[in-house]
């Protein structure tokens, strides 16, 4: 079972990471760069918000970053194959407790995966261009925690769950992070402006859903025959 769960996700993981990039290096990759060139035309006053709760621009002239070109869509393609790979092992993990007889199925356990980690954390904190004030990192990444955390135990219980009132739990699990409300600057300022933004949030939210299609059907699909051999 070990040696099936880590040939399904290793085999599905490369070829949605590959899909990924692909994505992303035509369409999200673009509009970054676009962002970036409003950024570095910005001089450092717009850098210094004062009074604002906004995680500071700090540039750091001795710290590495991928050139544009095949440096860029490498080191894309490698962080994408980390995450595809850990997202596969918990597909996988999941089949083997409850296996998919159809692909089908897997296209739906790939979709719950997007509302899980893509969709709702994006309602209350959209993917963001550089440029873009941003509350305090740690909260963020709490809030994105809890949500994620949320909307997967509320799915489940909607989905598997017999009795009604666990039905109506796991609806108002969906509800509360967003009730709550995302942590958000006390500022919202973008260096680039709105059309842009809504461009990069509907690539972002595309790209992740073909990426998580494919992830559901493939793993799936390998599971199911290396099941078979």
């Amino acid at each position: 079972m070990i040696t099936r769960i880590a040939r399904t996700a290793g085999f599905s993981g490369l070829l949605a990471a590959l899909l990924l990039t692909l994505l992303q290096s035509l369409w999200v990759s673009p509009l970054i760069l676009k962002a970036e060139t409003y950024e570095d035309t910005q001089p450092a006053a717009h850098h210094d918000h004062e009074g604002q709760a906004t995680a500071p621009h700090v540039h750091d002239d001795e710290a590495w970053t991928p050139a544009d070109g095949w440096q860029r869509v490498l080191s894309t393609l490698a962080s994408n194959l980390v995450v595809a790979v850990g997202f596969a092992l918990i597909l996988a993990a999941l089949y083997s407790l409850r296996e998919p007889h159809r692909i089908a199925t897997g296209a739906l356990w790939g979709l719950s995966g997007f509302a899980v980690f893509c969709l709702a954390p994006m309602l209350g904190l959209p993917p963001e261009l550089p440029g873009t004030a941003a509350a305090e990192l740690g909260q963020r990444q709490a809030w994105w925690i809890g949500t994620a955390g949320a909307t997967a135990v509320g799915l489940a219980l909607l989905v598997f769950a017999r009795a009604g009132w666990v039905k109506l739990l796991g609806a108002a699990l969906l509800i509360v992070p967003h009730v709550l409300g995302a942590p958000q600057p006390e500022v919202h300022q973008s260096l680039a402006p709105p059309a842009l933004e809504s461009q990069f949030i509907l690539a972002s939210g595309l790209t992740n859903a073909a990426f998580w299609l494919a992830l559901g059907t493939l793993s799936t699909w390998l599971y199911r025959r290396i099941g078979q051999a």
